[in-house]
């Protein structure tokens, strides 16, 4: 089978409407290579995803959301439920970016919620896991690493159930993510491997048709590196999707 790759872009608190309009203006001027054999994704911000998805036109792109609630609905001010969000036309969300974990405190139990959550609203999910630097160093990445796949999908209170391709994981190391530091190919795979191996013993044949993704200071300059690595299936890319001619050309990178 030919293998299947995957592009995303975090687009955080960044972009304006003018920059929105500019961004899918310059896109379709510079040209992405669209195929059966690529995916392509963007989670800009929650306030224009309406924008976004008027934007895309019959190209193959996907809007999504950066995060979800893990309630179903309720008095619960300010937050996003999977839902609404499919019904808006969402084909996906992130789940347990560092940034969620780290600044507002996502732990495990709320990240398995999500997950079910966003999974039974038939939204995908892409859901990030990583180590930080002093984790690393300690020699602990592994051990990080499984322990949040094991909080968000087999020891958490909730059941995670998907089919298909509903299911993206996405590596990112904190230290890597906006510091311009990326994971060598090899350091990137080797957590890669050891991803693939649980999901293979944990969801059999459904496991290796998991995406799993890198993030950290993804650009053009070192994609097709890490493109390269047998269980590197794409990119989940914040600063270098935030300009259309950089974005391309990690997409087009897949060919």
């Amino acid at each position: 089978m030919t293998r299947k790759y995957l592009m995303v872009g975090n687009w955080k608190m960044n972009q304006t409407l003018s920059e929105i309009d500019t961004f899918f203006k310059t896109l379709n001027e510079v040209g992405v290579k669209y195929s059966c054999d690529m995916k392509i994704g963007i989670a800009p911000q929650a306030m224009h995803l309406s924008t976004c998805l008027n934007k895309i036109g019959t190209t193959d792109i996907v809007i999504g959301s950066q995060t979800c609630s893990e309630y179903e609905g309720g008095a619960y001010t300010g937050e996003l439920a999977p839902k609404a969000l499919k019904e808006l036309g969402c084909g996906f969300t992130l789940i347990g970016h560092s940034e969620r974990r780290t600044i507002y405190g996502e732990t495990d139990k709320e990240i398995n919620a999500k997950t079910a959550n966003a999974l039974s609203s038939d939204l995908d999910v892409i859901l990030c896991i990583g180590e930080t630097l002093e984790e690393r160093e300690a020699g602990k990445t592994i051990e990080v690493v499984m322990s949040q796949l094991e909080g968000a999908l087999t020891k958490g209170e909730k059941a995670i159930e998907f089919t298909g391709n509903q299911l993206t994981i996405a590596y990112e190391p904190v230290w890597a993510i906006g510091t311009g530091k990326t994971a060598s190919p090899e350091q990137a795979e080797e957590v890669h491997a050891e991803i693939r191996k649980f999901l293979k013993a944990t969801y059999g044949d459904a496991g290796q048709d998991i995406f799993i993704l890198y993030g950290g200071s993804v650009k053009p300059a070192n994609v097709k590196e890490l493109l390269a690595q047998p269980n590197i299936d794409g990119g989940l890319v914040g600063g270098a999707s935030l300009e259309a001619e950089s974005f391309a050309a990690l997409c087009n990178a897949t060919k």
